[in-house]
């Protein structure tokens, strides 16, 4: 599908020049010779992206990015200035035009910022399907995903939410064991009653028992008055225990009982306390290897394992990297008072690429980081880590072996240079130092071999292909 391009000058030699070289560049285009009528045309027609003189009579450019900014806010504004009113397209920018180009125009950057132009507003569309896709999700609970890994621990969710069962939740640190937890409790019946959550290697080993159980008055050293346990505090709610293997051998023992009497007695206390509370636990470690090593009790293993739901570590699920930065995007915007709006293509092509071993905390780090450094309204690739980030160009190096012909070695090299641009066609024939026809014609080419080499045979075409260089195709 063409994208689609209104122009817009009062002069109409400039007007023709602009609509033949868009055309050319595989534009559908459309003209106007004022605001007002840019404005009509625009409501009517839609374009994807809109090029417009800053200084005509009647209603000028600015007048139509004010107007535009109601009507079609989605659109981005590219602005043609003169050197005496560059000041005035600052402002423009301010106010929410995408960029401008002074005239007399430069032909290759004019391409470039209509190709990035583009790039952004698909960004946007992303942004908008990627809102409506997680209102969707898993309504109720804080669970993202939309790919089969992901789509079967809803399915589990769903089933034992209802149930009173325990659950233990496994999975590599940081791929969100707890907010998986808290769904379960959420669409439970005890949804109304308390979720208290421990995480049992982060206490040291003298005070879990007085953090399970609690303590009264007198107990020990310290101890001025009576404080309730954990079990106590989520007496007709859910219970839940991160990193549970990690909890002391002495202990298992007590916890086991508790489990199975529904009862604590607090430390120093001479009576013991009913208590209702659902269990649900979470581990990184493999128990049955604890087990075989003295460091887990396989009764209270047992006790637990009632029903298992494991996590997928995120190189697995790599489909919902794009949902969960917009999640991420939109926490912080509210914690922040940004207006950031998503990611660029480049940015996600990074981000899914990652393997994350640090998983969702690692992902959710790495947005906020990037949130901190970005000034305008869209995360780029200069925002992620150096270390995230593939080599800039400058610093690449293609290896060739020894013997291979020259236009090989040229064949490699232009290709490698394309990949590493993104596809961006432009982009690569400016670095490269050669014309686009002759980039294109080099591509053609180098297909042409590839096809006779199946034979098809299909001649090489002696023009560019229609869409325009570097724009990320329509859905």
């Amino acid at each position: 599908m063409k994208y689609r391009l209104l122009i817009v000058d009062d002069e109409t030699d400039s007007r023709d020049a602009l609509a033949e070289l868009a055309g050319r560049w595989g534009y559908e285009v459309q003209t106007a010779a004022d605001g007002t009528e840019a404005l009509r045309r625009a409501i009517e027609w839609h374009p994807d992206v809109i090029l417009t003189d800053l200084v005509m009579p009647n209603m000028d450019g600015l007048w139509l990015l004010r107007a535009l900014r109601a009507e079609l806010p989605d659109c981005p504004v590219v602005l043609l200035t003169g050197r005496g009113t560059v000041q005035t397209a600052v402002q423009a920018i301010k106010e929410g035009a995408y960029d401008f180009i002074e005239k007399p125009l430069e032909i290759s950057r004019l391409r470039v910022v209509l190709d990035r132009a583009l790039e952004k507003k698909e960004t946007m569309r992303e942004v908008q399907l990627l809102r409506r896709r997680l209102a969707a999700l898993a309504p109720g609970t804080d669970m993202i995903g939309s790919g089969p890994a992901m789509q079967r621990v809803f399915e589990l969710v769903k089933k034992v939410a209802p149930a009173n069962a325990s659950v233990v939740l496994t999975g590599e640190s940081g791929t969100g064991k707890e907010v998986v937890a808290r769904a379960v409790h959420s669409l439970s019946l005890r949804k109304d009653k308390a979720f208290v959550a421990l995480n049992c290697g982060a206490i040291p080993a003298t005070l879990i028992e007085s953090e399970l159980f609690g303590y009264e008055r007198g107990a020990f050293t310290g101890a001025d008055q009576r404080r309730l346990g954990n079990f106590e505090l989520a007496h007709g709610g859910t219970l839940f225990l991160d990193e549970i293997g990690e909890l002391p051998i002495e202990m298992q023992g007590k916890f086991l009982r508790v489990l199975e009497e529904r009862k604590v007695r607090r430390l120093g206390g001479k009576s013991e306390v009913e208590v209702d509370v659902r269990v649900l636990c979470a581990t990184n470690r493999d128990l049955k290897e604890e087990i075989k090593r003295g460091r887990f009790r396989e009764d209270l293993y047992f006790r637990l394992h009632v029903f298992t739901i494991h996590l997928p570590p995120l190189k697995e699920r790599r489909e919902d990297v794009p949902l969960l930065v917009q999640h991420f995007i939109e926490k912080f915007n509210g914690e922040t008072g940004k207006h950031v709006q998503g990611v660029t293509p480049g940015a996600m092509n990074v981000l899914q690429g990652y393997a994350w071993p640090g998983n969702i905390r690692e992902l959710r780090n790495t947005v906020e980081r990037a949130m901190i450094l970005t000034d305008g309204d869209v995360i780029d690739e200069e925002h992620l880590p150096p270390d995230m980030r593939p080599s800039r160009p400058e610093a690449a190096m293609l290896r060739v072996p020894l013997g291979i012909q020259l236009r090989e070695v040229e064949k490699e090299y232009i290709l490698s240079s394309l990949q590493r641009n993104g596809g961006n066609k432009a982009r690569t024939a400016e670095l490269l130092g050669i014309s686009e026809k002759t980039l294109y014609n080099k591509l053609n080419r180098y297909a042409a071999i590839a096809r006779d080499r199946v034979g098809e045979g299909t001649p090489v075409a002696d023009e560019p292909p229609a869409a325009p260089a570097g724009a990320v195709a329509k859905s």
